[in-house]
């Protein structure tokens, strides 16, 4: 995996130093381990969208005052309204200690049953791993080219040396269900059994022609039949 080198600042702490932080259009980060004390430094808004839009988890190498340290971006904060970074802590890695990290999931390829007019449903986006630090993934691979229509795929599924899938194995990754039919509304149907009902030159009852009849089929009063 590459590792991204970030070249920070050193900051004081407390409520107004931050302010004034966030006031140079910086990001206030601090970086910690179980075999590290806490480094408080600053990162510009560009340097942190940069990591939190990647694609990718990236190894980080951290130099704050010409010390160096191999992080990963655990947590974030964005602004409620404008989606500004206000906050990232980044957890340092030690050889043979593992972590749980969130690692971007890839789809590869389009599946047969996509391509037969099926939908795909891709379920997850991310995963979140355990891992020792040299066995951190960037992304997770999936290839799903051979999935047809009812087929899917589960985290069992999948085979990453070294990595342990933090959800349950059975939960569905990707599937391809069948298109569905478009179904005339009901009323529509209704006319068209309707109209097939009826034969070749008959009209629907009470249309224009039909000669209304009285009671128990005689004639009403002033017809054909009456004496004049």
């Amino acid at each position: 995996m590459d590792t991204i080198t970030i070249e920070a600042e050193p900051r004081e702490t407390g409520k107004k130093a931050t302010k004034a932080v966030r006031n140079k259009n910086n990001v206030p980060c601090i970086l910690y381990g179980p075999e590290t004390d806490p480094v408080a430094f600053q990162v510009s808004i560009n340097t942190l969208n940069r990591l939190i839009y990647q694609r990718t988890t990236p190894i980080l190498d951290i130099e704050v005052d010409g010390e160096h340290w191999n992080c990963i971006m655990k947590e974030y904060d964005l602004h409620p309204i404008t989606d500004r970074p206000i906050h990232a802590d980044f957890q340092v890695l030690n050889e043979g200690r593992a972590i749980t990290l969130t690692v971007p999931i890839r789809y590869e390829g389009t599946p047969v049953g996509q391509k037969e007019g099926g939908d795909t449903q891709y379920n997850f986006r991310e995963v979140r791993v355990r891992c020792l630090p040299e066995d951190i993934p960037s992304e997770i691979t999936v290839n799903v080219e051979e999935l047809d229509v009812g087929d899917s795929l589960h985290f069992y599924d999948l085979e990453v040396d070294g990595v342990a899938f933090q959800v349950r194995p059975e939960q569905t990754l990707v599937t391809v269900v069948a298109p569905r039919l478009e179904v005339l509304p009901e009323e529509e149907e209704e006319e068209e059994l309707l109209e097939g009902e009826l034969e070749e030159g008959e009209l629907p009852e009470g249309e224009e022609g039909e000669v209304p009849e009285g009671e128990d089929g005689e004639q009403p009063e002033g017809e054909e039949g009456e004496g004049t």
